[in-house]
């Protein structure tokens, strides 16, 4: 302990060389979301299809399709996605992201590979997310 009367450890070194030690041994700051946010600039270049699923009550669930592009017909490919997995399904349109494909259960795995086989992505476009 330093009480006001007694010298500290520190006190008989002088300041300037004390901080310019310091200012030395002090590595650069390291920004470990650099990587991420490089690869983040060129998000255009390549555009991901979206596949998730969302916890509702219960066992019930609801799995989202978004970033198709907009050319394609959203009520066509919900009618068939609905008619192909018995399901239901509506689209809604969300300010951010678009209009997004709204299906009912966790349809994540039959979504993706009809979205291929129909040829409206390829497999390394989409990307499934969810638990």
């Amino acid at each position: 302990m330093v009480y006001h009367n007694q010298k500290s450890v520190g006190e008989n070194l002088p300041r300037a060389k004390f901080m310019s030690e310091f200012d030395e041994q002090t590595p650069t700051a390291y920004d470990p979301f650099a990587d991420a946010n490089a690869e983040d600039s060129g998000a255009g270049t390549k555009e991901y299809i979206h596949v998730r699923v969302q916890q509702r009550n219960g066992r019930k669930s609801l799995t989202t399709v978004q970033g198709l592009k907009k050319e394609y017909s959203y009520s066509k490919i919900l009618k068939d996605l609905k008619k192909e997995f018995c399901c239901n399904g509506t689209v809604v349109q969300d300010p951010e992201l678009g209009q997004v494909i709204q299906l009912q259960g966790d349809q994540r795995k039959n979504a993706s590979t009809f979205l291929v086989q129909a040829g409206i992505a390829k497999k390394e476009q989409i990307k499934i997310h969810g638990f």
